[in-house]
């Protein structure tokens, strides 16, 4: 019975592809203690169109608990998401703090690199961005 139960729960895991759900309470944590390359996963709406600069895609958002954040997305790794001001995502990956201080997410690409160890994304209307 519990080799169904772990091969049940295998399957669901493989049918959700596997990705990490939105933990905006644990995101809203690591922003209050400045947790620098904390791995998150997160709900948010775009604030401002993206813009492209330098490889990277670039747009700010807005939590579900009210912080604002920078993503860049490295274009030159992952495919531009489409998305514009007031349209939501789901996004997976690493919180960097800048003096200020200011927060963003980078790391939202499924190449990984030294400075991105583990794989990112963007959900955007049921597609993922990666």
């Amino acid at each position: 019975m519990k080799t169904a139960a772990l091969v049940a729960a295998a399957l669901v895991l493989l049918a959700c592809g596997g990705r990490d759900s939105a933990d905006d309470q644990g995101l809203h944590k690591d922003i209050e203690n400045s947790t620098d390359g904390a791995e998150v996963t997160f709900d948010a709406t775009i604030v401002t169109d993206p813009v492209e600069s330098g490889g990277h895609e670039r747009f700010q958002v807005r939590t579900s608990t009210g912080e604002v954040l920078e993503v860049d997305h490295n274009t030159s790794l992952a495919e531009s998401v489409p998305a514009h001001k007031g349209d939501g995502l789901v996004i997976h990956g690493r919180l960097y703090v800048d003096p200020g201080p200011r927060y963003g997410v980078h790391c939202t690409h499924a190449e990984t690199s030294s400075g991105c160890p583990d794989p990112g994304w963007i959900e955007y209307n049921n597609h993922y961005y990666e």
